[in-house]
């Protein structure tokens, strides 16, 4: 199972990304295990494809559908796990704390673009 950061489906939906042929090839080669997305990192994705208007919003729902993500709601195991590694690392982010915690609750892989993860969490995979 690869729980997805936003940053991977981000990059994966814009060509120009810089991390946009990393992306594209760490979610093809993971095709095969459950891809999951947190409804927290959805929603991060989802910011920009609102502010450019519906059709930008089907798009991203439209990559979801057709690639399989799950959309994993957020529980109390999960906020409790983030509240913990936002206790113990200061600098990180409520929104990838949510992931790593995602991805520890679902004993799966994490993708990101971020490499400050690497130090955070063995779960975390750069791409």
């Amino acid at each position: 199972m690869v729980v997805l950061d936003a940053s991977i489906v981000i990059a994966f939906l814009d060509a120009r990304d810089p991390h946009h042929a990393a992306a594209v090839a760490a979610v093809g080669q993971s095709r095969r295990e459950e891809l999951v997305l947190p409804s927290s990192a959805y929603a991060e994705v989802l910011v920009d494809p609102w502010r450019r208007g519906p059709d930008a919003v089907a798009v991203v729902r439209r990559l979801v559908t057709d690639v399989g993500i799950r959309i994993e709601p957020l529980n109390e195991q999960i906020a409790e796990r983030a509240a913990r590694l936002r206790a113990h690392h200061r600098a990180l982010r409520l929104p990838d704390a949510l992931v790593l915690a995602t991805a520890d609750a679902l004993d799966a892989t994490a993708f990101t673009c971020d490499r400050s993860w690497q130090r955070l969490s063995r779960r975390a995979r750069v791409v």
